[in-house]
């Protein structure tokens, strides 16, 4: 929002949210009705698909600026992208509807039944000219015109609070700025319409360019190279670079023209470091993390809640939306591409945490793969390539959260790398002291009794073992559990370990394996805490759900503009944090591995609490 709104800020569709779509269902009705029952008309069915088209073409460049920024690969700007920028981003999205509307009522109102023209060169030829001329001339004097303090605090400051830029904040503006830009951009196709020249690759195509170059000119890394000028030098002229149009961003009072140069160069306007910066940026080598967070995909739909996927769903705890459902066909095809056809893992997120340096990897295996024997051999090559690539780079700590309900089973929680390469000097962190000091931190003073639920893992084990030593009873419900609980304490604390069908406690630790049976069963107010990596299923309305185990992270934690999976904004999982907390400390031993003991399950507790990551507080009534 702009410092000091004017007249038309919000677009006519903003009390509609998420459902703004619902604006054009009349036009996708009539333009389907139209082609299949009446005149056969492929120019409305043209339109529709042209929005689609614009859609798919501005999500492209946010998934390929974020990979790129997240890297580090000629990176222009380096500061941190927060959730405030997210939000009120989330609305580019609104200049396609608008464009869209006008668009259908000129085909409805103005041409009608005639046909147009699939490809006419002088029509394409001429709207190049004008844009070039008349187009470009008129907005950059109205561009200048918007820096003038009274329209800047009433309009333009709003697009220029995004310092870094993305590829969606070349069209994020205020609802009368767009009407704006849109009466000075269609000028050359009116234009050719009105010179009968106009055609639709010329219409479909200059919309295009606009988007193209929009997105080229925001996306934050340089794109460029420099043998288009060597080759060309008048190009310089003629076509920006994304490091030309950041110093607008970040110094205000240049490089104020659209897609073209020359008008900057010709009224004096062009800033002095342009050269200089887009040199810099084309030199910008990949970044060099201190630690990796490898991580895999959970859902169908978690590729869409990637940082790399839709910005208005990473920027929220994961859920299911009704439109991804009619997206699956288009989900399924994506995930066979990601899983089967890529062999390793790389890059989508990249983190500051004082002089730290962290990024986030995919490991491209949804978490029913883990289940697979088939899948077993080749998740562990990709661990192991992700890990000795991280130690060619010199990355200091790798902390894994991959399924380890079945890391005993897969790798043996990351003791099969450790064994296989003993001169490792990368240090591989589980997380799991620190998760499992979590859920124990999570019980409030006074508890006398717990009951535990789920498949046994490593987090599992520690819990029971610290709980039994502090003297809580934990009643578990299963024999096997029981069994493979009792042999794990091998005899010590064992009077607090009881085997029951009690189901009263009110404070359940649950894993994996919890049925909603079992739920059902739990007393009114019961206080489910997951010791997992995946929640409950939330079935019971009058009991109490707490997150996985995670930590609130520091204000000093920067560039944090996306949800770790249902986790919530800032939010960190406590494997997560482990594995940053171990690289904060300097710690030299590995964190990995079923038969490492944990000889100080405090340490990372206390290190993460100096460190200002803060507990989660447990709901009650």
């Amino acid at each position: 929002m702009a410092s000091r709104p004017g007249l038309l800020t919000d677009w006519p569709w903003t009390p509609l949210g998420s459902f703004k779509y619902l604006v054009l269902a009349p036009l996708v009705i009539d333009s389907i009705y139209s082609y299949a029952a009446t005149t056969r008309d492929h120019e409305k069915i043209l339109v529709m698909a042209l929005m689609v088209w614009r859609i798919v073409h501005s999500q492209v460049w946010i998934s390929f600026s974020r990979y790129r920024t997240a890297k580090g690969t000629k990176r222009i700007v380096n500061k941190s992208i927060e959730f405030d920028q997210v939000d009120r981003e989330r609305t580019w999205d609104d200049q396609i509807i608008f464009n869209t509307l006008i668009a259908y009522l000129v085909k409805v109102y103005l041409i009608g039944t005639d046909t147009l023209p699939f490809w006419r060169l002088d029509g394409l030829v001429l709207v190049a000219l004008l844009h070039a001329g008349p187009a470009e001339f008129i907005y950059y004097w109205f561009h200048r015109a918007l820096h003038h303090h009274f329209l800047y605090s009433r309009y333009h400051s709003h697009h220029h609070s995004s310092i870094v830029t993305e590829p969606i904040t070349s069209v994020v503006h205020p609802f009368a700025e767009h009407i704006a830009y849109s009466l000075i951009l269609v000028m050359p196709l009116v234009t050719t319409f009105l010179c009968g020249t106009v055609s639709i690759v010329s219409f479909a195509l200059y919309i295009t360019y606009i988007d193209f170059m929009n997105n080229l000119g925001h996306c934050n890394f340089e794109l460029i190279p420099r043998f288009f000028f060597s080759i060309f030098p008048p190009l310089k002229f003629l076509c920006y670079t994304p490091s030309f149009h950041s110093l607008h961003h970040t110094q205000f009072r240049t490089n104020y023209s659209l897609f073209m140069p020359m008008y900057d160069y010709i009224y004096g306007t062009n800033d002095k470091c342009s050269d200089s910066l887009y040199e810099a940026s084309l030199e910008q080598e990949e970044e060099k993390p201190d630690a990796i967070y490898l991580t895999h995909l959970t859902s169908l739909d978690s590729i869409y809640h990637l940082r790399l996927g839709f910005a208005s769903l990473s920027s929220h705890p994961l859920s299911s939306r009704c439109y991804l459902l009619l997206m699956r066909p288009f989900t399924l095809m994506l995930s066979f591409i990601l899983t089967f056809l890529s062999f390793r893992s790389f890059a989508f997120e990249r983190n500051r945490f004082r002089d730290l340096t962290l990024h986030s990897h995919l490991l491209p295996k949804f978490s029913s793969h883990y289940k697979s024997q088939k899948q077993k051999e080749s998740i562990n090559k990709m661990i192991e390539t992700a890990i000795l690539e991280a130690e060619k780079k010199g990355v200091r700590v790798m902390s894994m959260q991959l399924t380890h309900q079945l890391g005993e089973e897969l790798n043996g929680y990351g003791e099969l790398y450790v064994r296989k390469h003993p001169k490792l000097k990368i240090r591989i962190v589980d997380g799991s002291s620190l998760a499992a000091q979590v859920v124990i931190h999570s019980i409030h003073v006074g508890i006398k009794e717990v009951l535990f639920r789920g498949q046994i893992t490593k987090v599992a084990r520690a819990i029971v073992r610290s709980l039994c030593q502090n003297g809580i009873k934990v009643m578990v419900l299963h024999e096997e559990e029981h069994c493979m609980l009792a042999e794990f304490l091998g005899g010590h604390c064992m009077e607090n370990l009881i085997l029951t069908t009690n189901h009263s406690p009110m404070i359940w630790l649950v894993g994996d394996g919890l049925s909603n049976e079992e739920q059902k069963m739990a007393e009114q107010g019961t206080h489910f805490l997951p010791f997992s990596q995946f929640p409950p299923t939330e079935l019971r309305k009058d009991c109490f759900y707490h997150t996985t185990p995670a930590m609130i992270i520091p204000d000093s934690a920067q560039n944090i503009d996306s949800c770790e999976n249902w986790l919530g904004r800032r939010v960190m999982s406590a494997w997560r944090v482990g594995g940053i907390v171990h690289a904060l400390e300097g710690w030299e031993e590995h964190e990995c591995g079923l038969d490492v003991p944990m000889v100080n399950p405090h340490r990372a507790w206390e290190a993460a609490l100096r460190h200002g990551f803060q507990p989660l507080v447990l709901p009650f009534l």
